[in-house]
């Protein structure tokens, strides 16, 4: 790959990646080695989080299809090897999250991907994307669920910042779906979220005790899109950018 032509982003739009059990087979060796030192990557480069992630579901038994979806993502790479994430020293330290999911968004099981993002004083220490383990029947309970996985992250930020003398109440956290707000903020059990996993509902538990706020945002303001789904180059650009990552030439 020392001699390819770089991608603009590292997954298209439309990338159609299935289990394509009637693919040419490729060697599970190679791809899980990749896949393991992409992986190791994700620490320092959320750009490819997404992108890494979903590659990483077909490891049992990768396809040619797979491995070129790897091979991209390598080739984004080439084309951007100084891109990072950039922390200032000055500024306020606040903490605020960002929440979004893809409603269905697997192939394989229609089960929604949760992402999620945490800034302390507007600089990115945290980010997650993981599928979530159930199949959601509304938008409003794949945006709870993955409302919830992100307050836990937050929560364990919050208890490591008091170590150093640090108290955070009130955390924002930004989503784009009003139904999950309120499903938090009502504490009335509808019937339609009688069906939701209780495990679940500690966000509003949560928001009781004043430890997070959830607003609302604007979908072009999500920045934890970036974890949930490809975008053509300008979206993706944005959301890099939006998320303090600057090329260090």
């Amino acid at each position: 790959m020392a001699d390819c032509s770089a991608a603009r982003t590292p997954m298209q739009v439309h990338h159609q990646l299935s289990a394509d059990k009637e693919g040419q087979d490729t060697d599970q060796h190679q791809y899980r080695a990749m896949i393991a030192s992409l992986m190791y990557l994700t620490a320092s480069r959320p750009d490819i989080m997404f992108a890494v992630c979903l590659c990483a579901r077909f490891q049992a038994a990768p396809k040619v299809s797979h491995l070129q979806a790897v091979k991209r993502i390598l080739r984004y790479l080439k084309g951007a090897p100084k891109l990072g994430l950039w922390y200032p020293k000055n500024g306020n330290v606040n903490l605020y999250a960002y929440t979004d999911n893809d409603y269905g968004g697997c192939n394989l099981d229609k089960k929604s991907t949760s992402g999620g993002c945490q800034f302390l004083g507007g600089r990115l220490i945290s980010w997650q994307c993981k599928k979530q383990t159930c199949v959601s029947t509304s938008t409003a309970e794949a945006e709870y669920i993955a409302a919830s996985s992100c307050c836990a992250q937050v929560i364990w930020i919050q208890n490591q910042m008091l170590d150093y003398g640090m108290t955070f109440m009130q955390t924002p956290f930004h989503i784009d779906n009003m139904s999950a707000i309120s499903i938090t903020n009502n504490p009335v059990q509808h019937s339609k979220t009688k069906h939701i996993d209780i495990r679940y509902h500690f966000i509003r538990d949560q928001a009781e005790k004043k430890r997070i706020v959830l607003s609302k945002v604007h979908t072009n303001e999500q920045y934890a899109d970036l974890f949930t789904k490809p975008f053509d180059e300008a979206r993706f650009r944005y959301l890099v950018e939006s998320i303090g990552m600057m090329n260090f030439e």
